[in-house]
Parts: structure tokens; C-alpha cells; sequence
């Protein structure tokens, strides 16, 4: 199994995940235009994109995604939620699945496993896909670390995770007060400490790569999210840090 990002971050997401024939890109959050160059720098053509699962509605994760799906033909795979809250009916467009945010299912090579998620959008999920025994698991845009998220994560090959804020840099920022509220609830964005306590507590000595994703241009930065991993990190895995205009190159997780 391998993966990469098209970008991360406020200005857009998308995510491919690929086993055998099987490519499937988490989230369009990019134009068409922009969609397809990005994925020229990766050697992808959108006609080998099997189909595209969202997360929630918010446009950095949800721009793009009608448009590519309709152009290319791809099938779109999103909860009952954000369907309402993209305002589009499954009658409208024949692309469009349907998935339970509690029960798996399978696109090609891939299995996946939606995860909902306190984020502040209607009925959001993040996913883990599996590959035989490989499990990759997608964790951004989320307020904060349940029981479910914890024991859904630990035992991950690969891990998408953001970190999205420092704590003291965006009470101390430029954000206005109802936005820096927004970021800062249970239902709002991962911090530092919340990253760290869930990598604390995952299976370290499996786990072959960490990306750190989502990370704020305005309230965060490297050495900080760097150093409060440092100090709970331990494994042998490498980690590796998504940026808004490039994501991240292709990671193969492999025996």
C-alpha cells in the first residue's frame, strides 16, 4: 500500500491512497485545474482515480469534488449528513454512494472503515483503509481524541494525523475571538498536546510512517509540533510533515 497528498491544509486537502489497481483520493478540496496538476507531480492521471471518499463538507475538503467527479466520471462516496449539508440528492447525481459512518466497506483492493468525529460539520467522518494486513488510518478535522478514535487508531501501519494548532500561539494570534473559539473547541481542529496523546498511545514499534497534516501557516510551526512529539514518539517509524502547497510525496507501507 502507498500514499500521498495533493496539499494540506486551510487551502485545500485531497489524499490518494493506492493498493493493486485500486487509487482512491480522500477528499477534492482543489479546482479540476489544480486537482490534475497536482496530480501530474505525483505521475497520477485523474482517469486512474477509482473513486473519491469525503470526509465533510467544508471547501478546503469539498471544493472540488462534483466537478472532478463529474468530469472524469468517478464515483463519490460520502455520509447521509453531507449530503444534506452539500444540498445535493443521490437522484441528482448517479455518482454518488452512500456510506453507514459505522460500518465498512469495500471499493476494488481497498477496505474502508469510516470513523465519525467531533468536528464542527454534519455527520463528518475520517477513515482507515485497509490492504490485507496494512492499515493506514486518516485522522484530521477533528476537535478532540474520543475512546473510539484511540482504540480505532492504535494499531496502524501508517498515520495521517494532524496537528493542526499551538495552543498559546493562537490564543495569542490574529484569528478573531469566535474563530479562535471555533479552532480551539472539542469540535474543532487537533492541538499539539492532542496529537501528541494519540500517538503516545498507538502501537509504536508497527507504525512505519507518521505525517503530520493540517498544520496551521497562521497558529502553529515545525519546531513546535516537533518538539512536543519528540517527546512521546519512540518508535523506529519515520515522521514526515505535509505541507499546503506540495502534501507530501508517495510513503510505502510494506513488510
Amino acid at each position: 500500500m502507498r500514499f500521498a497528498s495533493l496539499g494540506s491544509g486551510s487551502k485545500g486537502n485531497a489524499t490518494l491512497v493506492q493498493w493493486k489497481q485500486t487509487c482512491l483520493m480522500i477528499d477534492c478540496g482543489f479546482s479540476v485545474k489544480e486537482t490534475t496538476r497536482r496530480l501530474q507531480k505525483l505521475s497520477k492521471s485523474p482517469e486512474e482515480i477509482s473513486a473519491i471518499l469525503v470526509t465533510h463538507e467544508h471547501s478546503d475538503h469539498w471544493k472540488g469534488v462534483m466537478a472532478f467527479s463529474s468530469q472524469y466520471s468517478i464515483p463519490v462516496y460520502l455520509t447521509q449528513g453531507c449530503l444534506r449539508a452539500v444540498r445535493l440528492t443521490t437522484e441528482s447525481y448517479t455518482a454518488i454512494e452512500l456510506i453507514d459512518s459505522h460500518s465498512s466497506f469495500v471499493i476494488g483492493d481497498l477496505e474502508i472503515m469510516p470513523i465519525p468525529v467531533p468536528h464542527d460539520a454534519c455527520e463528518p467522518v475520517q477513515y482507515i483503509l485497509s490492504a490485507g494486513k496494512y492499515k493506514l488510518g486518516i485522522l484530521t478535522d477533528t476537535g478532540s481524541i474520543t475512546t473510539y478514535i484511540k482504540d480505532s487508531y492504535r494499531d496502524c501501519d501508517g498515520l495521517i494525523i494532524e496537528a493542526n494548532h499551538d495552543q498559546d500561539l493562537l490564543a495569542a494570534g490574529d484569528y478573531p475571538k469566535f474563530l479562535k473559539q471555533r479552532v480551539a473547541s472539542s469540535q474543532g481542529h487537533l492541538n499539539n498536546n492532542q496529537t501528541a496523546e494519540l500517538i503516545a498511545h498507538i502501537d509504536q514499534q508497527r507504525v512505519q510512517h507518521i505525517v503530520i497534516a493540517h498544520i496551521s501557516q497562521a497558529n502553529n510551526n515545525l519546531n513546535l509540533v516537533q518538539e512536543r512529539l519528540g517527546k512521546v514518539y519512540k518508535g523506529m517509524g519515520k515522521i514526515h510533515y505535509a505541507c499546503q502547497n506540495s502534501g507530501f510525496d508517495w510513503l510505502e507501507i510494506s513488510a
